[in-house]
């Protein structure tokens, strides 16, 4: 493999195993599965490199059947972190290249986020990740513990990521409930990752946070330990991914419309 100085690498977790919609990444949309139309919106973006990690010979033979690299990994792995750090070990990729990690039930995933988020960390040296985040518009999205919520500093680096409501406007809302006070900064986060490789490569080793624990959000295994996160902003949210069964037939419909 040849050593990439500028750019970024985009690799996509993808297992077969999915307790709400088993082997999803192998799902159908308008004749190509799930996990290739993630890898095409990955190409899109720009990256110089674009593989797919799988723990699945099924989903690995479908990706290269499909013209794109994939790579077998290890079925125990307790995240797709973890999944990516195996392939970049394996690969002994320089400390400064730059993985994106995209997932593999996002196949409307917009090549220019992605983009972004590689961008955001090659402008900052000093941060071991990137991800993203957008305007949060209505009250029932900041109370909603399914919606994880950012706080940053004055240079887009991440304070703390929540389930809980953040920042929370205590005099605006004392004054009238259930509604968001003007301009307030709170954060929608989105799952999306850049990292250096060679942080990627010791995140396996870096024992779990109490907070991570507590919240049930790995990203906070990397502020508890002292690594920064750059948070690009986003100015919309992007497309949900695919969940659920209703997820599956939306994406679907929207692929049929396009072809």
């Amino acid at each position: 493999m040849t050593e990439v100085a500028t750019g970024w690498r985009v690799v996509i977790p993808a297992r077969a195993a999915s307790t709400r919609l088993p082997n999803k990444a192998l799902a159908n949309l308008a004749g190509r599965p799930m996990v290739v139309r993630v890898a095409e919106q990955a190409r899109a973006s720009g990256a110089v490199h674009v593989c797919v990690a799988t723990d699945s010979t099924d989903i690995a033979e479908a990706v290269q059947h499909h013209g794109f690299e994939a790579e077998l990994t290890r079925t125990d792995h307790p995240s797709g972190t973890d999944r990516l750090a195996e392939v970049c070990q394996r690969h002994g990729w320089p400390d400064d290249d730059i993985i994106v990690n995209v997932q593999g039930d996002e196949p409307l995933i917009e090549p220019q986020l992605i983009a972004a988020v590689a961008q955001c960390l090659q402008r900052h040296p000093d941060a071991a990740a990137a991800t993203a985040a957008c305007p949060i518009s209505d009250y029932d999205t900041l109370v909603d513990p399914a919606a994880v919520k950012v706080v940053c500093d004055a240079q887009a680096r991440a304070l703390y990521f929540s389930r809980a409501p953040i920042p929370w406007a205590r005099d605006h809302l004392a004054e009238h409930p259930h509604t968001l006070p003007p301009n307030l900064p709170a954060r929608l986060h989105i799952g999306i990752y850049a990292y250096r490789a060679g942080f990627l490569r010791s995140f396996p080793l870096l024992p779990r946070g109490r907070l991570e624990a507590i919240e049930s959000l790995e990203q906070l295994r990397l502020l508890e330990h002292g690594h920064t996160i750059v948070v690009h902003d986003s100015p919309w949210p992007p497309a949900r991914g695919v969940d659920t069964p209703e997820d599956l037939e939306r994406v679907r419909a929207v692929f049929q419309q396009r072809e």
